[in-house]
């Protein structure tokens, strides 16, 4: 049984705010070693469940966070920051479950460094359905008609998770205070969690379904502001929907949609004045 790994840093046990995250902050080196040890925590529970094989792929910001040299030995990394498929690189549908860890909630709503992508965008929808990275990331998995199993992270991720794949196993780490305040289990009780929730969601991998995306996907991203629309709309096939900073894309199915909004994303970072 193979199981695919993504992982996050904001909702990683006792991580409240940048300065665990940004790799130019003073705690992101410890930040990166709790993110380490939780990924273990889980490849641990998948093996012991009777995982084959565990790939794991580094999913935050420039996606070279995890230290390799203290990951568990028996799993793969996929780590750098120029991926086709960035937080999913990797996945497809030789998987048996995809299983998503320090994962945070979308942006606009409460979390821990709640956010979509980057602080530049306000909402992101896929055919009206308003999504963040868990959703668009569980949407590609259900291309490949692979499950997600379990989702780790903060108190937000985990009630955004059960709102949108039915009989997914969560293990919220912490519960957010504020978006840079929270109440968290110790390291060592978030491993014990992590490793025990991702035995239990592989043996309930039988209840829960590929998250199936819509054919022929409209892609629709708010900005924060007009210039990062702009650049944003310079993808061919992208419209500024007039009287807002929307940008809406029409897709031909739901990788070119995950592709589309990553091209739009980084040009949208191209603005310099905010």
């Amino acid at each position: 049984m193979k199981l695919y790994l993504s992982v996050d840093m904001e909702g990683i046990t006792g991580l409240p705010d940048y300065t665990f995250v940004d790799s130019s902050a003073h705690n992101y080196e410890y930040g990166r070693r709790i993110m380490t040890q939780e990924a273990n925590a889980v490849i641990e529970g998948a093996f012991g469940a009777g995982a084959d094989e565990v790939l794991v792929n580094d999913s935050h910001s420039k996606m070279n966070n995890l230290l390799a040299e203290e990951l568990h030995p028996d799993a793969e990394l996929i780590s750098g920051g120029v991926k086709l498929y960035s937080m999913v690189e990797g996945l497809d549908d030789s998987y048996a479950g995809a299983m998503f860890e320090g994962y945070h909630s979308r942006a606009g709503q409460p979390g821990v460094m709640s956010h979509s992508m980057i602080h530049g965008v306000r909402n992101m929808w896929i055919n009206g359905h308003e999504i963040g990275e868990l959703g668009f990331n569980a949407y590609v998995a259900g291309y490949h008609g692979v499950p997600v199993l379990l989702v780790a992270g903060d108190d937000g991720a985990c009630r955004e998770a059960e709102e949108l794949i039915p009989g997914v196993v969560t293990a919220a780490v912490k519960q957010s205070l504020t978006r840079s305040a929270v109440r968290s289990l110790s390291p060592k009780k978030a491993r014990e969690l992590l490793k025990e929730k991702t035995g239990e969601a592989i043996r309930n991998r039988g209840n829960v379904k590929p998250l199936t995306p819509p054919d022929n996907p409209v892609l629709r991203i708010e900005f924060t502001n007009y210039g990062q629309a702009e650049w944003a709309a310079f993808m061919p096939g992208c419209e500024i929907e007039p009287g807002t900073t929307i940008v809406r894309f029409k897709a031909n199915d739901i990788l070119e949609a995950y592709r589309a909004m990553l091209v739009m994303i980084e040009l949208a970072l191209q603005t310099t004045y905010r």
